[in-house]
């Protein structure tokens, strides 16, 4: 087998700011942003969005003690969207956020810091070295942007999870995030940079099938205890052949390291904040007509090479399946004495 990273060896780890709501998929893509050597997690700001900020704050504090990220600051934003009152998602992601996993209690508390100036000064600090990814609603973000527009030029990348150009899973036209808070959503997008959209086309390929769902089992107790449970949680009750749960938010953290992974194209997004029904909709265009037309504002990803993203994401956690599963086993002994 080739190495994880034959294009990225000898070069310093891509450093990456984490906007996040934890989050069944947000647990995972944490364990990804951790263990990969490639990347160097600088931060992780957090969101009200699939349960409440207190829950996600809560989360994000417990997976940074239990995944072994504990210099990495955790801050915590928004609450609600702009204009809107608050949206859950819990009956996909369980009342607390992690589904059946619990976690040991937080030794260390968040940060005193708003999650909108640790993103900005972040940023700020070192200019074009940090890719900002969100995987939540983009509140902050919008937040941030009003704090300070020249994030659109200190950022290294921008990679959200959200949106579709064809079906939601909030609604028949919005996918969640952006579904959350829309006024948010079009605030980005009409920023002056390029939005790299991982939307449900894409993550709705990144199934953790049963014959996956076996190989984190091979991983020890980081799989058993996390990975397979949180990887397992929900299920649709109106498929009747479901394939399994989608790993969405583990595919912007993988963009980051791994863009090869991916096909995108460039496409102008809007995002639909008035529309009874299509409220929510990232409205998709590949192809504008009319050549007066605004240019792309996003790189949308439409194909994920599924059997290359999973050696990746499962070689990722291998790595570092140990350690955790030593920590998690003398947390337990502390916690039994």
């Amino acid at each position: 087998m080739p190495p994880l990273h034959s294009s990225t060896q000898h070069q310093p780890p891509l450093r990456l700011l984490l906007d996040c709501d934890p989050g069944l998929d947000d647990a995972l893509a944490l364990l990804l942003a951790h263990a990969d050597p490639a990347l160097q997690l600088v931060a992780v700001t957090t969101v009200g969005g699939n349960v409440s900020l207190e829950n996600t704050t809560r989360n994000a504090l417990q997976l940074r003690q239990y995944l072994g990220f504990e210099r990495v600051p955790v801050a915590a934003g928004a609450p609600a969207p702009l204009a809107r009152p608050a949206r859950s998602a819990a009956h996909v992601h369980g009342e607390e956020g992690l589904g059946d996993v619990r976690l040991p209690v937080a030794g260390a508390a968040a940060s005193t810091a708003h999650a909108v100036d640790t993103i900005v000064d972040t940023l700020r600090d070192s200019p074009g070295d940090v890719h900002l990814v969100a995987t939540g609603p983009l509140t902050n973000i919008a937040l941030a942007l009003r704090r300070e527009p020249r994030i659109v030029e200190w950022a290294a990348s921008f990679v959200i999870m959200g949106g579709s150009y064809t079906r939601g899973n909030a609604t028949p036209a919005a996918e969640f995030n952006i579904y959350a808070d829309p006024e948010a959503a079009a605030e980005v997008f009409a920023a002056n940079w390029n939005v790299v959209m991982i939307g449900l086309d894409a993550t709705l390929q990144a199934i953790a099938t049963p014959t996956i769902v076996d190989r984190m089992r091979a991983l020890g107790s980081l799989g058993t205890e996390f990975a397979v449970p949180l990887s397992t949680f929900w299920t649709d009750p109106n498929d009747a052949d479901w394939p399994g749960q989608a790993v969405h938010d583990v595919c912007a953290v993988a963009y980051v390291a791994r863009p090869d992974l991916f096909v995108s194209r460039p496409a102008l997004v809007r995002v639909e904040t008035e529309g009874e029904y299509t409220s929510g909709m990232t409205v998709v265009d590949f192809n504008a007509a009319d050549p007066d037309a605004a240019d792309p504002n996003a790189t949308v990803v439409t194909t994920v090479d599924v059997d290359a993203f999973w050696d990746y994401v499962l070689g990722v956690w291998a790595l570092v399946a140990p350690e955790i599963d030593d920590r998690a086993a003398h947390a337990g002994e502390r916690t039994r004495g």
